[in-house]
């Protein structure tokens, strides 16, 4: 199995624990961070890609998001 993948699995699962914790403590700002660590690790596993190329492919795909929504125009 492929590190990256099983890192990608403790990083999804540091995501849910800090999405709990959060919750619990009622802070939004730690649950979007949470999220977004939670996503980090999804991609990670299920591509095996590297941290830093994930978190590259996650800013320009955010960049584009913000480009096609017209919200953020």
């Amino acid at each position: 199995m492929n590190w990256d993948r099983i890192a990608g699995k403790w990083q999804q699962l540091a995501g849910i624990a800090g999405q709990q914790w959060s919750r619990l403590a009622g802070n939004p700002a730690g649950m979007v961070a949470a999220l977004r660590q939670r996503s980090l690790g999804s991609i990670r596993a299920g591509y095996g890609v590297k941290k830093e190329a994930n978190a590259k492919q996650l800013a320009e795909w955010l960049q584009h998001q913000h480009k096609v929504d017209p919200i953020h125009k």
